[in-house]
């Protein structure tokens, strides 16, 4: 039986973070032993034209500066200019399958207008090391499979 809980780990990667244009990075995930990650922002008040989008990069070291980290996406989700409040409480996704670097991590780009990121989530996924230790950003878990 597959289960999100036990075949994926589930990592919060950045905190939310107030109204503003700055970029923001995403803890650094190490992806020995999966081959696959997809990352979920959520999004608070995203003021009217600001331009938001979701990157991920990778790095041959834990890190989200040395060496310079390097673009994943070609197809990030975004950039996404906002009108009124059509994004607000929205969410911006990038799945990246067998990323080519080691370590890994996400960017909110923010541009223009004010934009509120709720947070961001990594499930890491792909791996034959099953069942999965949750790390120490979940608090607390369960699994219910009534009748199987």
């Amino acid at each position: 039986m597959l289960s999100l809980l036990k075949d994926c780990k589930i990592t919060r990667v950045l905190n939310s973070v107030s109204a503003g244009t700055s970029d923001q990075d995403g803890t650094v995930l190490d992806m020995t032993g999966y081959d696959a990650v997809t990352f979920v922002a959520a999004l608070g008040d995203v003021t009217a034209t600001s331009v938001v989008e979701l990157q991920v990069f990778g790095n041959t070291a834990n890190s989200t500066s040395s060496p310079t980290p390097v673009e994943l996406t070609n197809d990030s989700a975004g950039p996404y200019t906002a009108a009124a409040s059509d994004a607000d409480n929205k969410l911006l996704i990038v799945d990246v399958i067998r990323p080519a670097y080691r370590y890994v991590f996400s960017r909110i780009k923010r541009a223009t207008a004010n934009a509120v990121i709720d947070g961001v989530v990594a499930i890491q996924y792909r791996t034959r090391d099953v069942p999965v230790t949750q790390g120490s950003t979940v608090l607390a878990s369960a699994l219910l499979a009534p009748g199987v």
